[in-house]
């Protein structure tokens, strides 16, 4: 779960800095730098509200178990599944139009006079990658609690290393190949997500004494005999790929189809919507100070 909680702290933080620094670029091209304070202070106080909703989830969570930590695991990771699609889908649709939109607002915040209307712009920007980040990374906290948290504090680092270049204006990012590759990456991750929930679904429901018929039947057993073994989901290549992309080797005919199903969907939309459309020139915050 290391590289799956890293890609997707990375990338949910990326896009947050992404609007920060476009916010702070278009403030000091105005002669507007003093404003940059309400900016850091909005994402601050974002930051803080997401922290606060990732600890009382796992309060929650904490307090579970049995059937009610099941159904648990199991809505929050088809509810991580659906917001991670969703979020895809806008930023395929209107990621052309977002610095022009961010730009808009701060314009007619200054001119109004309404400087706190920056910090909310900034603190809405941020909550909103921040609650994002909180529902997906608990649904692999189920999975893998330390590789999570691992993968989360790289991700973390590695954004604020890249958010100070994006600030000082020293770097460009090529958003256009990197909203298309971590796209895909995490449609992998968003798929396997969508067939975990649907197993953890499935275990409550026979708990409940709710029979699913053929649906919660084994579809196939390519299991080894021994968990010691290399391919089995439990050993050393079938656990990665577990974490990756949701393999396993003995799973109900429900998750297969949901699998199956959300590739066949999801996948061929996004794949349209890129292939049919050019991000090039997104977010160029490079200025010179």
């Amino acid at each position: 779960m290391v590289f799956a909680s890293l890609l997707v702290t990375f990338r949910e933080a990326l896009e947050a800095a992404l609007i920060v620094s476009i916010v702070a670029a278009y403030l000091r091209k105005v002669g507007q730098a003093s404003l940059i304070r309400y900016l850091l202070a909005g994402a601050g106080f974002a930051i803080f509200a997401s922290i606060v909703l990732g600890w009382i989830i796992q309060v929650i969570y904490g307090g579970l178990s049995g059937v009610s930590a099941q159904l648990f695991e199991g809505f929050a990771s088809l509810t991580a599944t659906g917001v991670l699609t969703y979020m895809i889908f806008w930023m395929a649709k209107n990621a052309h139009m977002i610095k022009g939109k961010i730009e808009k607002k701060i314009e007619i915040a200054i001119t109004q006079g309404q400087m706190f209307s920056i910090a909310i712009i900034a603190f809405v920007a941020v909550v909103r990658e921040g609650i994002e980040t909180v529902l997906f990374l608990t649904a692999l906290f189920f999975l893998d609690p330390s590789g999570t948290a691992l993968g989360m504090v790289i991700g973390i680092g590695l954004v604020s290393a890249l958010s100070f270049l994006l600030l000082r204006g020293s770097y460009r990012l090529d958003v256009q190949h990197f909203f298309k590759y971590s796209s895909i990456l995490l449609l992998v991750f968003a798929a396997g997500l969508a067939g975990y929930g649907v197993h953890e679904l499935i275990e409550a429901a026979e708990s409940y004494g709710i029979g699913l018929g053929f649906l919660a039947q084994q579809a196939y057993n390519i299991n080894p005999s021994s968990t010691a073994n290399l391919l089995h989901e439990k050993g050393a290549v079938g656990s990665i790929l577990k974490a990756l992309i949701g393999y396993d080797g003995n799973p109900e005919w429900l998750r297969v189809i949901t699998y199956v199903s959300y590739w066949l969907m999801i996948g061929t939309y996004v794949f349209k919507t890129y292939s049919g459309k050019t991000l090039n020139g997104l977010f160029r915050v490079k200025h010179t100070t």
